[in-house]
């Protein structure tokens, strides 16, 4: 019990001390030992690369995912060590809009089909994100939460250690110089011997670890690189996913906006890259040259009569001038003086106007 009580009241008066010591560094009332400068830069370096560490990270995960609260449940169910839900991405969310609305208007017709080839291509970038995600989450993020949670903090645990024996030396200087008698001047030269040594040894130990950050930067580095493989093979297959899906795009029809899709011809799909437009779907350039109009149509023009035509292709009307077709509906077709060749003027029961001849079967 004696020696808790000694012990006890020696660390009361060593912490006395220390604090002592402090007040009147703070206020300029006694001398404070200085780093050496070496040391001290290592300091500097190392509060920079906690501070640039954070900030990197910070910026990564905002970039990652967006939503701010999206991030505070991630992180929550990471101190809570579960495994938060799966949720779908921005990409996944238009695929899936994408997909269904096609699905709707109808897998057939041309812009029900190019939904469709949009949402599934949304989908893979959105699987490609996710990999993003991923892959820098374990070979940037993780290492870079490893050294503030890991180094660092065993750093800044020594570095204060450093503060405690630096205070013990520079209170056991002042106590020699106030030391008088003798007795009290040896006992003083004998702690000032063992806290020089005791704050030595400390400023090696803190020194180390401080140069150990020179390795930190550069494993920092090749995860660095790590993290640039990772966008450049995101970016990468973005790009291809959309070039694909731009030649698939490409054999659509693109002289109307709203034309859809015949399923004609045993209802090839006609998102395939290597069928041409013109395969596909006739092109329409009405008032721009003329057509590649059959006999047919050439006699039809002549009589100024009128003729039965069953329907290739749905068609919509672009404006109230023109009739909206479906495909495999029988019409009757004349021709009317003064209009443009590549068009025939439509009628179905008491609706009229006017129909593009590429669109066109006469039937006999």
């Amino acid at each position: 019990m004696d020696f808790n009580v000694k012990r006890l009241a020696a660390d009361a008066g060593t912490f006395l001390s220390r604090a002592v010591q402090f007040t009147e560094e703070k206020l300029g009332q006694a001398e404070k030992t200085e780093l050496d400068a070496h040391l001290e830069n290592l300091l500097v370096r190392a509060e920079n690369t906690k501070q640039w560490t954070e900030r990197i990270m910070k910026q990564t995960e905002v970039l990652l995912q967006p939503n701010p609260n999206v991030r505070l449940e991630e992180f929550v169910y990471e101190k809570l060590e579960k495994k938060a839900p799966t949720r779908l991405n921005n990409h996944d969310l238009l695929g899936q809009a994408m997909i269904e609305s096609g699905n709707d208007f109808g897998p057939g017709t041309a812009y029900g089909n190019a939904l469709i080839k949009c949402g599934e291509t949304e989908k893979q970038i959105g699987g490609a994100e996710r990999e993003l995600i991923q892959s820098v989450a374990i070979n940037f993020l993780t290492p870079f939460r490893n050294f503030l949670e890991g180094d660092f903090k065993t750093i800044l645990k020594e570095r204060k250690l450093l503060q405690v024996k630096r205070l013990d030396l520079d209170a056991a200087k002042t106590k020699l110089k106030k030391a008088r008698m003798a007795d009290a001047r040896a006992a003083a030269e004998q702690e000032l011997r063992m806290s020089q040594s005791e704050f030595d040894r400390q400023a090696e130990i803190t020194r180390l670890l401080l140069e150990g950050v020179s390795s930190t930067h550069a494993h920092h580095l090749r995860c660095l690189n790590d993290f640039v493989e990772a966008q450049t093979t995101y970016y990468a297959q973005s790009y291809q996913y959309m070039v694909d899906l731009q030649k698939q795009l490409g054999s659509f029809p693109s002289t109307f906006s709203n034309n859809n899709q015949s399923s004609v011809s045993g209802g090839a799909s006609i998102s395939v890259p290597t069928i041409s437009v013109s395969a596909s779907l006739p092109s329409v350039s009405a008032g721009h040259g003329s057509s590649p109009a059959s006999g047919g149509f050439n006699e039809l023009r002549g009589s100024n009569g009128s003729r039965r035509a069953r329907v290739l292709y749905d068609y919509d009307a672009a404006s109230s001038s023109e009739l909206s077709l479906l495909a495999d509906e029988v019409i009757v077709v004349s021709s009317v003086p003064g209009m443009d060749s590549d068009w025939l003027m439509g009628e179905r029961g008491s609706q009229k106007g006017k129909v593009p001849i590429t669109y066109l079967e006469l039937l006999n």
